[in-house]
């Protein structure tokens, strides 16, 4: 069903090839998903800011706002702190979020740290799992990826070919049932994942 759905969302990107990266800030505009700075949000108090952009910046990645904008756009901002490969990642769940229909996430207090007041979102776990695992299949396709596993290519030359990250790519070839196939070819790599206890599945919500 993930599958399925993240060849949807590359036919409507206008993708033709499998192994074509995705870019997601051209398919966040196709579905009026307007992206902004940090630096462009207004009314966080000093503290609240100093807070998510430094002691608190990798414990989110991004979000958007529950309602929509008057022109009928969603509202995402993404952490300036991380790169852009875990920036594909971030929006790509978000714009699931709006294919798959899921209701906005409320916010919540959750915890006050320095003075400054956390923000934590109160989402569904299902439509998390559902929006990150599409998401990953739309940016790291099935078909190509076997074809490249199978090809002997490491996790981190398909993540720079799909501009993503080398976990993603991990939990890509683990979730696709290719990590055996995969391990065989490269015994030395897959033994140093199992000694980090990298599961790699990098969940990028916020």
């Amino acid at each position: 069903m993930y599958e399925q759905r993240a060849r949807s969302l590359r036919e409507f990107a206008g993708l033709r090839r499998d192994d074509a990266p995705l870019d997601p800030f051209e398919l966040a505009r196709l579905a009026k998903i307007l992206v902004v700075s940090f630096d462009e949000i207004r009314g966080l108090s000093k503290e609240a800011r100093e807070h998510l952009l430094g002691e608190g910046a990798d414990s989110w990645s991004g979000g958007a706002a529950s309602r929509t904008l008057p022109d009928g756009r969603k509202l995402v901002i993404l952490n300036p702190k991380h790169g852009r490969n875990r920036h594909n990642a971030t929006l790509m769940e978000e714009v699931c979020h709006v294919f798959l229909g899921h209701k906005a996430n409320r916010l919540a207090i959750a915890a006050e740290n320095n003075g400054g007041k956390t923000l934590a979102r109160d989402y569904n776990e299902a439509d998390e799992e559902a929006a990150y695992a599409v998401g990953a299949a739309a940016l790291v396709p099935f078909t190509a990826l076997r074809r490249f596993v199978l090809a002997g290519r490491t996790a981190s030359q398909i993540a720079r070919h799909f501009n993503v990250s080398r976990q993603l790519v991990v939990y890509r070839i683990k979730i696709s049932r290719l990590w055996p196939e995969y391990k065989s070819r490269h015994p030395e790599e897959a033994e140093q994942y199992a000694r980090r206890g990298d599961n790699s599945s990098e969940n990028s919500s916020g």
